[in-house]
């Protein structure tokens, strides 16, 4: 079981660079790191977890810009977003960011793709709520229209691009539809996201990790209708706490990663987290 990690890097926590070093020293596999342009303050969307919204939020530091430095530190460690708000981001220039870490790091990266639950933020994105799933469809067909190995065109519902010159490419070979990266998605389960997933993704991405035995039954078999192989499906647990007897339920499931949720604190706090999380490694 390889175990990862995520935090809320922010202006007030652990820098990127230490926090880089210390995980590839301890063993652990990878960095995520979430996103958030900004947190409107006249905001109604309620906090998915319940109760107010954690500071953090609203000072988290911009994912790509941390990887790349965590990735200058590194020469092993998984490097990854948990996730990015696809929707947020034109997608030509988030083609070229998601390229250019991946080719620095070595193929290292893997994104994860979400479709966002602050309505606020996304609509000074120029979001419209009730078509971010479809927009984030379109900008993945997009971007893999960029990341090809030969110039190819794309019109979609919502962007388009010529067939452009556009390097570099990701270090990874096409896995069936799937170009780029590797890519998980996160999101709650159900038949639509499965479809996302089986049509432009490696795997899910599901928050907390509940429920997978029920959910892994459904999402295996849209995987198999949209002729996907079976071995290839890749579910990460994230933002958990891990248990023994977690890691072995998951590991039952033929889960081989999970992501632990790290603290949005100073080096001191997060290296004692790191500390407790030792005897899973």
């Amino acid at each position: 079981m390889r175990i990862a990690v995520t935090i809320f890097l922010t202006d007030e926590t652990i820098t990127p660079t230490r926090l880089a070093r210390e995980l590839e020293e301890r063993g652990f596999a990878g960095l995520y790191l979430p996103e958030h342009t900004h947190i409107p303050v006249e905001r109604t969307t309620p906090y998915p977890a319940g109760g107010e919204l954690p500071p953090e939020y609203g000072r988290t530091l911009h994912p790509f810009v941390a990887l790349g430095q965590a990735a200058a530190v590194t020469g092993r460690l998984g490097l990854g977003t948990g996730i990015t708000l696809v929707a947020q981001h034109d997608p030509i220039d988030l083609a070229k960011q998601v390229a250019t870490l991946d080719h620095l790091s070595g193929g290292r990266f893997t994104l994860g793709v979400g479709f966002g639950w602050n309505v606020e933020e996304a609509a000074d994105h120029g979001v419209r709520w009730s078509t971010r799933r479809e927009l984030v469809r379109d900008r993945m067909a997009l971007m893999r229209a960029l990341w090809s190995r030969e110039p190819a065109a794309y019109e979609g519902e919502f962007g388009s691009v010529r067939a452009s010159h556009a390097f570099p490419k990701p270090v990874r070979e096409p896995r069936g539809p799937v170009i780029g990266p590797r890519t998980l998605v996160g999101g709650a389960a159900g038949p639509r996201l499965f479809a996302h997933i089986s049509e432009y993704a490696d795997g899910w991405l599901p928050i907390g990790g509940r429920g997978l035995g029920e959910a892994l039954p459904l999402l295996r078999t849209v995987w198999a209708d949209a002729g996907r192989d079976p071995e290839a499906l890749q579910v990460v647990p994230y933002a958990i706490h891990p248990t023994p007897g977690k890691l072995a339920h998951y590991a039952d499931l033929g889960i081989e990663e999970v992501v632990a949720q790290l603290p949005p604190a100073g080096e001191t706090e997060v290296l004692k987290a790191l500390d407790g999380l030792a005897d899973h490694l």
